[in-house]
């Protein structure tokens, strides 16, 4: 299954695309954010997470989705997302993601963004989202903010990064189908 925008194929993840992912979740100023991403962040951790990943692709009943964010003119992986513990009886699910330092800044996140957002309301039906980030992420609270998630509170000292041990308190944002399908 992919998802296609106009610059980027979401996708499941590939072997071939380890040394990619290495390369932008390896850098810290990426995995600093991340809840359970290792610093520094190896080939094996990236055919680890592959291999995980090409599993959950395979199950039947689905709890996660997650997709390589490849960028089609350049043919190569340059962030992830994934739709996250997925619960078809309650209509919910957790948005994740991560995009390589070098793509900042240039509307990649908000078009793959936009396009997990549509096929988790549209394909899958779920009735809300949500998404935790690290108060002193704000970009990434931006990011949810323009495609019409909303700022729910902060939890104190709620989550801890594996890649560099610090404490942070997270920011939750929830998003409602009927909100962003108008409906």
């Amino acid at each position: 299954m992919k998802l296609i925008t106009q610059r980027l194929a979401l996708r499941p993840l590939k072997d071939s695309d380890a040394v990619d992912i290495v390369r932008g979740v390896g850098n810290l100023d990426v995995s600093k954010w991340l809840l359970v991403v290792p610093h520094p962040y190896t080939m094996e951790d990236a055919r680890t997470w592959i291999e995980d990943n090409k599993a959950k692709w395979r199950r039947k009943k689905r709890e996660d989705y997650t997709f390589g964010i490849e960028l089609t003119e350049e043919h190569k992986i340059i962030g992830a997302m994934s739709i996250m513990h997925l619960s078809g009886t309650q209509g919910t699910a957790e948005i994740g993601y991560w995009i390589g330092p070098d793509y900042h800044g240039k509307g990649y996140g908000t078009e793959a963004l936009r396009a997990v957002v549509d096929f988790s309301f549209n394909r899958l039906k779920l009735r809300r989202l949500e998404a935790g980030v690290f108060a002193e992420n704000p970009s990434s609270g931006r990011l949810l903010e323009k495609i019409g998630f909303r700022n729910e509170g902060t939890r104190m000292q709620a989550k801890v990064s594996k890649a560099t041990g610090q404490i942070h308190d997270e920011v939750m944002y929830g998003l409602l189908a009927r909100d962003y399908l108008g409906k």
